[in-house]
This record gives structure tokens, sequence and C-alpha cells, in this order.
């Protein structure tokens, strides 16, 4: 009965036709907190919990979202897609229990603070610090308020109540054992040494909080006045006036010139350049002439076998006057550019020919490679330039107090001055230059006294740091699977880590420094005695007790003998206090290190999943996690990264209340989160189309379930009708395919596969036929049950498949299930295959769905071209010869209803009008139809056309059945 309308009224009450409360629309704005509520009443989550008591735990440590501002899509991403792996395990048979964490220190929230006492006009240095630090977690507090309403509307079911914070007394005290543990291990040490420093946030920062962006520099061609040993070591330039050629961005690092790095393996030109011999790279020579004085070189044409080829080339080649190795110019001296003082050529392997002169302008203070030769070459870690960005006095009068950035032009004028800048001093470079994360201002790097992390020192077995995370990196699971070339590659490169940060919001590294002469006590005891008074009173502690009650009684320095100490009062960075999470939390609450999943975004690689494995291996030889997941970013739906600058952001909560959070969520299960994931309106509009077909999918099985009860109407599998046979075949494969994808956490083809079931299986083929055997057959007859014995089983484990992802729904439709069921959706375990399909009858249906789909095409034509309406007024008659006839032959009862058609004849030669069917790949031969008006009169039952009641009968024989 495919057509919409009342039949005739007399037999309107005996006709099944489908009745549920269930609503078509979603009304996801107002069900959503109806079902929040429902189970925080019902405390399902708990029930989940105490169901699976004894299972086999799954531990998903949760990467802790920073407690400032409101949500945004990112955190949707990351939280729905942690809380589809919680709901899934747990369905799935383990103990999933999800701990919601908040990062809570560090410096934007001393930023927000700061802000909000200048709004109430109070001077920050008007606080003691005990006072600020009240004021910082107050703040950290009222946003992980906020926060947590704002993940729990998503659907996020987890333990709320009882979250983890890394401002938690607990989480502070275990952190400071972490550290106890590398103090313990030999494997911290303090050193003035070149660090990302942000002068506008005046901190050191990590690696992960460093980012690249286009940036213009100034480029600087400077002639450095060379010694007289380099004419002792190459005779040809006695009596020149020799100067060594550095290239630099940075002109601010000048005054801090201690030496100039050549490579030992390149060879050196001396070329003649107005009244001085410059030195470069021979290799680089037409390079840097083209840069400051290209009058030196002119266009010359290279015959080579691929035809000529313009090349710069020197107007006077006669003006190279020497060459030399850079090994052989090893010690000679320079004198600095701006002072009385005197360095020395060094050489270092980091020279290349990639760009610049072939000597580096080295600053030990100011760069990693120029700290690392200047270790190797014993010169000062000079660093002239303090906290706040300034120059100190070292400087001299003309720069002391400036900004760095502020001196390049000072710096240029002098150079110009003195004769010694090659270029144009206007010229600029555009470059990638690091830039601080938070305040997106660029970053020097500057050489200050921070606690370090070795990389390379002997850790265990006599394997270094380094090598034992790298061994355990290649032990995790990394999906997607280039996660682990990337973090390696991270690792294999990265420097010692700085843990120190000048801040105040955060957990104290508890050393002691002995008054007299500055030697530090680094003690595990000492920390462990802090970590004890911490776990009591908070981090706080620390700074109001005084350094010699957490030292033994009459503890005096090893060095010196004295007996007064002060305290540090640096923080430690606060991706050391997140990295803690997997021991304060995992193994403490969970009892379970290494633990099973991380999963954040990419960008973790270098912060979260690194400086967790970092402090596990340190501490514990081990990684924290067995397994990593990264996701993309979100980006617009042009590709574009969101910014309110250009107006494209999309917040959570505009979705919400226009979509509801079931069209977020299945959002994120219908993207492939391995790349960055686009969101726009578009696609939530084609998200609401595909959630319409799977409620509406949903609702028509219900529908058909309102006189159904399981325990007393369902049929045994082996007694049920080939058609619904078939079903529970397909549906075994569907969830087949689905458990593989959430165990593969490839969710989208979660979505995919369920929403195809929907509308191919389900709506298109297997709805459409059911729907006259639901209809009109007899309402307790064996034929229709059979079909809501298997629509049950449809609707049951449609809605266990979909529970993790379309949340609200599942759990909104279950209830309205028939007969005896657990009270929520989560209260059951994930399906199982119930049966293998019967390959014999899958081929079987396979070619008659083949002959249905045919032969539709041609009731299409037919009713276009008027001779029939509904597809009951039609008569299909079918022919075919060898094995395709025979096919057709023994499933000739069954064509009628598959292709809703009143009758099906097989004839012995094809008609006048016959057409073709394109079925022969799929039955083997070839197979014509014609459509022709049906026989007989309309039953007014079920309208379908029927020679016993154009003969008389009041109905056809399949109502006299059902009305019987």
């Amino acid at each position: 009965m495919s057509d919409t309308g009342a039949p005739p009224k007399e037999y309107k009450d005996s006709v099944n036709l489908p009745k549920t409360d269930f609503p078509m629309k979603g009304n996801l704005a107002q069900l959503e907190p109806k079902m929040l509520g429902w189970w925080a009443e019902r405390g399902i989550w708990g029930k989940i919990l105490e169901r699976r008591a004894d299972a086999e735990p799954f531990v998903l440590t949760d990467g802790p979202p920073y407690a400032n501002g409101h949500i945004h899509a990112g955190h949707a991403l990351n939280k729905v897609l942690k809380d589809i792996v919680v709901k899934y395990r747990n369905l799935a048979g383990r103990r999933c229990d999800y701990i919601p964490g908040w990062d809570t220190h560090g410096l934007p929230i001393e930023q927000a603070v700061e802000k909000r006492l200048k709004d109430k006009k109070i001077d920050k240095r008007t606080l003691d610090r005990e006072s600020f630090l009240e004021q910082c977690r107050a703040y950290a507090l009222e946003f992980i308020d906020i926060q947590r309403t704002e993940f729990k509307r998503l659907g996020v079911l987890g333990d709320w109540d009882n979250p983890y914070r890394t401002l938690d007394f607990s989480y502070e005290a275990q952190e400071i054992r972490e550290l106890g543990t590398f103090a313990k291990r030999g494997m911290l040490y303090r050193r003035k040494k070149p660090v990302y420093f942000c002068l506008t946030d005046q901190t050191a920062l990590a690696e992960a909080e460093v980012e690249y962006e286009d940036h213009a520099s100034p480029s600087v061609y400077v002639a450095f006045p060379a010694g007289p040993e380099v004419a002792e070591r190459v005779p040809a330039l006695e009596g020149k006036n020799v100067a060594f050629v550095i290239w630099t961005t940075t002109p601010w690092t000048l005054p801090a010139n201690l030496a100039i790095a050549m490579n030992g393996e390149y060879e050196y030109v001396f070329y003649t350049l107005g009244e001085r011999v410059i030195c470069v790279a021979k290799d680089l020579l037409p390079k840097v002439l083209a840069e400051v004085k290209a009058d030196e070189l002119a266009v010359k044409n290279v015959k080579l076998p691929g035809g000529d080829v313009s090349v710069a080339a020197l107007v006077e080649p006669r003006r190279i006057v020497a060459y030399a190795r850079g090994d052989e110019l090893e010690g000679c001296t320079y004198r600095h550019v701006f002072y009385e003082r005197q360095g020395k050529i060094l050489l270092g392997e980091h020279v290349t020919l990639e760009a610049g002169t072939g000597l580096v302008h080295t600053a030990p203070g100011h760069g990693q490679e120029d700290y690392e030769v200047g270790l190797k070459y014993g010169l000062d870690i000079y660093n002239p330039v303090r906290q706040d960005g300034r120059y100190d006095e070292s400087v001299g009068e003309w720069l002391k107090g400036k900004k760095v950035f502020e001196a390049n032009p000072i710096i240029m004028d002098a150079l110009v001055e003195k004769g010694v800048l090659l270029n144009d001093k206007s010229d600029k470079v555009e470059h990638t230059y690091p830039h601080c994360w938070r305040c997106r201002n660029p970053v020097i790097l500057s050489a200050t006294y921070q606690w370090f992390i070795p990389l390379d020192r002997p850790l265990k077995d006599g394997k270094s740091f380094r090598q034992q995370v790298l061994d355990e990196v290649d032990r995790v699971q990394w999906v997607p699977s280039w996660g682990h070339s990337r973090i390696r590659g991270m690792l294999e490169t990265r420097p010692d880590w700085c843990i120190s940060r000048q801040r105040t919001w955060g957990v104290p590294i508890p050393i002691a420094y002995c008054e007299g002469c500055e030697e530090a006590v680094i003690s595990a005891e000492l920390m462990e005695k802090v970590a004890a008074a911490v776990e009591k009173e908070g981090a706080g502690v620390w700074y109001r007790t005084p350094v010699k009650e957490f030292l033994p009684a009459g503890y005096a320095c090893q060095k010196c003998g004295k007996t007064e100490f002060r305290r540090e009062t640096d923080i430690l960075d606060v991706w050391f206090d997140s990295a803690c999470a997997f021991s304060a939390v995992s193994a403490k609450r969970q009892e379970r290190v290494p633990v099973d999943l991380f999963l954040e975004g990419s960008d973790q690689h270098r912060g979260w999943f690194h400086s967790s494995i970092l402090v596990a291996v340190g501490t514990r030889d081990l990684s924290p996690y067995k397994a990593c997941l990264t996701h993309g970013f979100v980006v617009d739906g042009q590709g574009e990264k969101m910014s309110k600058s250009r107006g494209n952001v999309v917040a959570p909560e505009k979705i919400i209340q226009q979509y509801g959070a079931e069209v977020l969520r299945l959002w994120v299960a219908s993207s492939d989160y391995r790349n960055d994931v686009r969101l726009s309106d578009q696609i939530l509009k084609g998200l609401s189309e595909g959630y319409r077909k799977i409620r509406n999918t949903v609702r028509y099985a219900l529908s058909n379930l309102y006189d159904f009860d399981p325990a007393k109407d369902a049929v045994p599998a082996g007694e049920l009708l080939p058609l619904d046979t078939w079903a529970r075949g397909r549906l075994a494969e569907v969830v087949t395919r689905v458990r593989k994808a959430y165990d593969a956490y490839e969710f989208h083809l979660v979505y995919a596969t369920v929403v195809d079931f929907c509308a191919g299986d389900l709506s298109a083929v297997y709805f459409d036929i059911l729907k006259d055997r639901l209809y009109t057959t007899k309402g307790s007859g064996h034929a229709r049950r059979s079909a809501q014995t298997v629509l049950h089983e449809v609707s049951t484990v449609l809605l266990q498949l979909l529970a993790p992802v379309m949340s609200f729904t599942a759990e909104e439709a279950w209830q309205y299930l028939p007969g005896k069921k657990a009270e929520s959706v989560y209260l059951t375990d994930f399906p199982e295959p119930a049966v293998k399909p019967d390959a014999a009858l899958s081929e079987k249906y396979e070619k008659l769905f083949a002959v249905r789909g045919a032969v539709q095409v041609q009731l299409e034509a037919a009713r276009r071209d008027k001779m029939i309406g509904a597809s009951l007024e039609a008569r299909v008659v079918l022919s075919a010869s060898g094995k395709a006839r025979d096919f057709l032959k023994a499933n000739l009862g069954e064509l009628p209803g598959l292709l809703i058609v009143s009758q099906v004849e097989l004839a012995d030669e094809a008609g006048e009008k016959a057409q073709a069917l394109n079925v022969a790949q799929t039955l083997g031969e070839d197979v014509k139809a014609e459509v022709l008006p049906a026989r007989g009169a309309k039953c007014p039952r079920c309208w379908t056309y029927s020679e016993q009641v154009a003969g008389g009968a009041e109905v056809c024989p399949k109502c006299q059945d059902a009305l019987s």
C-alpha cells in the first residue's frame, strides 16, 4: 500500500496504520535540556560505571582545556570525540570512567585577573602574593563552572561533579613529587642558556608556546675588521684592510657578538670591495655582491647540453685576492664594530651555504647554536637584555634602557656612521619568525638563568633520556599513523626542556639557594616535604613558610657551610602541570598507567602528548599512554582558519540554539577528523537532513510496533519470512562494519554506514516493500509478526549503534521501544552481529532488487505517460530465457510485493512494447519487461487490483484472510 490517503470508511479501522508518540520532529533545543535533566535525576552515569564495576578498564585521560573563556568549536570537536569513545567503550563491555579536567595555572589567567583589577582601579602591586593567587584561583574556578555547563550541554557524560583541576592541592602535590623524582635521578640543572623569551609577557616560553609567522626583518651585511693573524695565515693579504662579513636579521643582537663562526669544510674567498678586502664563502660571493654591490656582477651566457643558461659572473675576477679553507682561519681575531673588544673565528657545523655569507655572527646569549659553539670554545654566555626587553648598562649609554626592537634603527645608523654596513639600511627580508602563541608578538632568544631537564643525559642502563623517550614513542599506537613520525622528529631535535617560568600563578619549583654562595639545594627530600604541605594547604605554602622549615634541622650549605637560604620564586612550566595528569589522575583515581588513550588536537604532538611522555619516561621509564589519537583544527566552509577578525567564527552556543547539540555531534561524527574539519551553516544544514533521515527511519520502525510485545509476539529466527531474514543479515553486516569503525576510531564511517543503511536498505527498499504487509495483513498473523520482529531488532540495534553519537535521540527513542528493556540505552550492551549473513539469500535478493530497480524505471515512465497512476494499478509482464527465466519463475510469487504492483507474470515471449531491463550483469542473461494496466478491480481495503473483486468479491483474497 504505497499511496497516501485513507481507505474507505468501513475498512479504516481494519488496517494496521502506523502510530507512535515518538515525535516526527526532534525539537532538539527543547528536548536536549530535558534529557540532560533526566540523566542527572536518574544517575545514569553512576549506573553505567556500577554496571561495569568488574569489567576491564579503558582509561581515556582528558587533556585539560584551559579554564579561561567560553568553549569554541575546537573544544566541541574534542569533547564530543572523547564522549563517543567513552560511550562506545562502556557499551562494548569495558569500564570507561571519564574524568574531565581543567588546566588552571599560567599566564592567561594572570593577565585576565590583572585586567579585572585594573577595571576595578586596584593596583596589582598593592596585593601581596597570597592575595593575588587567591584572585587567580577564583577566576579559574569561575570559568570551570562556565565551561562545565557548556560541555554538559553537548551531551557529554562523565564525572562532572568530581573533575580534576591542576589547582587542586592533591594535583599540585603530585606534580611536585614528579619533579622530586627528576631531582632524585639527577635530571635537573640550572644554567644561563638561550630560551625563547616573550618581552610582552616577560617570561620564558616552551617550544610548544612558540608559533612561526611571516615577518619583515632588517637585512644587514656587516664588515668586522680582521686582526693581524689573517695575513699570517694567508700571506697574499699582507697590508690589506681585511674584513669578515656576516649577515643578520637581528641587528639588536650585534652588541652581544663575541665570535664569528665558519664551516671548516668550506672554501672562503677574499675579494676586493672598495677600500677593503671582504671574506665570504666562495659559493656565496655572487649572492653577497648582488645584495651589497650589484655593479660588481654581470650576466653571462653559459653553454650547457640543455641550452644556454644566464648566470651571474664577476665583472672583475682579478679582484679575488686569495682563497682559504675555514679550518685554516680558525682562531683569527677581529675587532667588534662597536666596542673595544676582540672576537675570534670559530668553527661550527651549523654554518651552511643556504643563506648569508658563510660566516655566522655568534652571540651565545641569543641563539641555541651560538650557545652550543660558545660552550665548546669557552665563551661567556653574554646577554645584555633584561627581562623587560631593555638593554642593561653593559652596552653603553647610547643603548642603555632601549627596547631591543626599537634599537634596530639606532644600531643601523651606528653601522652606517662607522662605515661597516655594506648594504642599504632600508633593506628588508620576508621570513618566518617566532611569535608568542598568546600575545602574538615577536619573541627573542635570550640567555637567562632557567631550570632545565636534560634530554641527552643518561637515564637508565646508560641510555640517554631522549633515546628512552624515542623508544617509547615507537611502542605507542598513533592514530593517524603519521603522528609517529611527527612527534618523533620533534623529540629527536628538541633542546633540553626549560621548565621554569617567571610568573606568579602556578606550581612552585621547591629549590633553595644558599645566601652565601648561591649554591642550589636540589633535594628530593625537600620536595617531598613541600609536597606534603602543599597537599594540605596548597602551593602558596611554599611562599609563606620559611625555607628552613623544609630543610633538615641545622642544614648547612654543602659548598660554603652557610646556613641562610632563600627560596626559588619561579614556577613550573604549565606544560609540566598538565603533563602530570597521568600520575595525579589516571594512576591515583583510575589505577592504570599507561592509559589506553590520549585524544587531542594535532598541535599536541609538540604540546601535551610531548610533555606527558617526557614526564612519564623521566619518572617511570614508560609512556603514559598506549595510543594517541589526534584530530585536525576546525576551519570554515572554505577551509580558512576561524578568527574573530575574519568574522567566520561559528560558536557552539549558536549552533545548539539553531540546530541542537545533536547536529553538532553529527558534525563531529561525520567528519574525517584526521584532517582539518570544515564547519559552516551549509554543512550543518546538510547534516540536519541526515539527522532527519535517521530519525524518520527510527520513527517508522517504532510506529509499526505499537501492538508488538517482543516477549509474546516475536517470531523465531528460523520461521521468519525470507525478506525479513535478508534484512537481519544486512543488519548484521552493518553491526560488523560499525563495530570495526568504532574500534578503529573511524567515526565518520559509523555515520556513513548507518545513514546509507537507513536511506538505502531500509527506507528505499525494505520499509517500502513492508508497508503492504504491515498495514493490510492480519494484525496478529505470521507475516506481520515476522516483519515486526525484525523491525524491533532493527530499531533496538540502530539505537545502540547510534547511542555514542546521537546521544539525545537514541535515548529519547529508546524509551518508546515496546516490551521490557533497560532503563537507558546506555545500560545495554553494544550489539554483536545476530546472524551470519546467508550468502545464497543475499545473492537472491541482490538479483531481485536489481529487477525491482530496473522495473521501477519503467513504472515511472508509465506514470508519466498516464498509463497508470499508482504502481498498484500496474501489471508487469517479464520475459527471459535460461537461468534468468528459472530464477524469475522460482520467485514469481514474491515479485508483486517487491515491485509493489498488483500482478507479475512471466511470459514465454516478450510483448511488442517490452523493454530490456538493465540486469544482465546481475542475472547473467537479458530480461525484458512490459508495464500494462492491472487486471481486475481495486480492492477497497488494500488498493491492490484483484480479479476476484472484479468478479463481485467485497475485498481481495489477502484482505479476506486478514479480516477472518
